[in-house]
């Protein structure tokens, strides 16, 4: 099993570009099963899930290649419908196959999904609002058994919980529904709205994403087109944290500061000067950083739950007492512990952390728990005095490309062993 071996201490300096979001390009991959065509999907990052979603499509009988971070796939010829058992294990966002597979071939067939283990994440919005749209789903034997005998049909669905992963399984299996579907209390992040403008260059008629309520009008088929994966918003604030909790000084290029703005304000909180230009983000890290009193983990655009365990970290290091309080995930705390081994002061109660800033972080040896909660761990190891080691790293590796390249380029002394 592969470490990353981190000796903290080095300030971060130095420029990065930011990679494509994971969260935005896995849908958009399942979306590619709905094309007849060749598609071509630019600034896909070098991730653990990708891959796995390689091998999803590949098995479903697309053609697909990765080449330097460009995806062609085409999936004229897809006709399996099931997602094998390992593959699913592999990655909890598989499930997001689920509108593709039914709207492609009428049904589907997969197991649980895996990936992190955050506290309960169940399915049934997606499952119930797929049953609105004529899929009858039966569960034998820890497998879900979806068809749509008669085929998809456009339906009215409201969402009692903003569910990202519903609402781009409803956007899938709608866009080459017969009729018309809209989502009332649809979900708002960015990442949907880039899959909605991917399948809108392939042929879908959808509209409203970003707002609470989206309309898709069915069509009969969408055809291949060329794409370009928006900036991930979370690698982009773990970098700034990097820098920041080190004292240091860093410039992002090609993010996207819109899509930033509640993470961009913990940053300021914490005393960093942030100056933006474009797409181009600048933060410097102030001689001693400061406490902020409370964030908050909302759905978008407030600050989301993967940014948490990034700002526990960051505010670990900070001047006083900082509370966080996590709304979205039950077990999101669970790297605390590991956290706890640098020195860091944090108690954690139910939703809320108290995070008591220190002076000093020292070395220790930890297990990645998930992957942001790894992240958090790199980002402690980074400011601890000492070498430390990080095992269990294949959680990073889901959701940040290179990420020991990155950091050794901004003057990191790390390496992956």
């Amino acid at each position: 099993m592969s470490e990353i071996v981190i000796t903290g201490g080095n300030r971060l300096c130095g420029e990065l570009s930011v990679q494509g979001a994971k969260n935005s390009v896995l849908p958009v991959l399942a979306a590619t099963v709905l094309c007849n065509g060749e598609c071509v999907i630019h600034n896909c990052p070098k991730l653990s899930d990708v891959d796995t979603s390689l091998k999803i499509l590949s098995h479903l009988g697309c053609r697909c290649k990765n080449e330097n971070g460009t995806v062609i796939t085409d999936g004229t010829s897809a006709c399996n419908y099931d997602i094998p058992d390992t593959l699913m294990r592999e990655m909890r966002s598989s499930v997001v196959f689920l509108g593709a597979m039914i709207g492609r071939t009428g049904r589907a067939v997969i197991s649980s999904p895996g990936g992190c283990e955050l506290g309960p994440r169940p399915i049934d919005l997606h499952l119930s609002s797929l049953e609105k749209m004529g899929v009858t789903v039966c569960e034998e034997h820890g497998y879900l058994n979806c068809i749509a005998e008669d085929g998809l049909k456009g339906a009215e669905i409201t969402l009692n919980f903003p569910s990202v992963g519903a609402t781009e399984n409803i956007i899938l299996a709608a866009v080459t529904a017969e009729g018309d579907t809209v989502i009332h209390g649809a979900a708002k992040e960015p990442e949907i709205s880039d899959l909605a403008d991917f399948l809108n260059r392939a042929g879908a008629r959808i509209n409203g994403c970003g707002s609470d309520t989206v309309r898709i009008q069915g069509v009969k088929s969408l055809n291949g087109t060329e794409h370009t994966i928006i900036p991930d918003r979370i690698v982009a604030a773990t970098y700034m944290a990097c820098a920041a909790i080190t004292g240091g000084e860093l410039i992002l290029k090609n993010a996207m500061p819109p899509h930033m703005a509640s993470v961009l304000w913990l940053f300021k909180e914490t005393g960093c000067r942030v100056n933006i230009s474009g797409k181009s983000i600048k933060i410097k890290a102030p001689s001693r950083l400061c406490r902020v009193p409370t964030v908050r983990s909302l759905v978008y655009p407030g600050f989301p739950t993967d940014a948490g365990p990034i700002a526990t970290a960051l505010l670990s290091k900070a001047d006083g007492t900082s509370v966080f309080v996590e709304n979205i995930f039950e077990n999101r705390f669970r790297y605390v512990d590991e956290l706890k081994r640098f020195g860091a002061k944090i108690k954690t109660e139910g939703k809320i952390a108290v995070i008591e800033g220190v002076d000093r972080l020292s070395a220790a040896d930890c297990k990645s728990t998930d992957l942001r909660g790894g992240a958090a761990i790199v980002i402690a190891a980074l400011a601890a005095v000492g070498e430390s080691r990080i095992g269990e790293i294949h959680h990073i590796e889901r959701g940040y490309d290179d990420i020991t390249g990155n950091l050794a380029a901004l003057g990191a002394q790390v390496k992956k062993e």
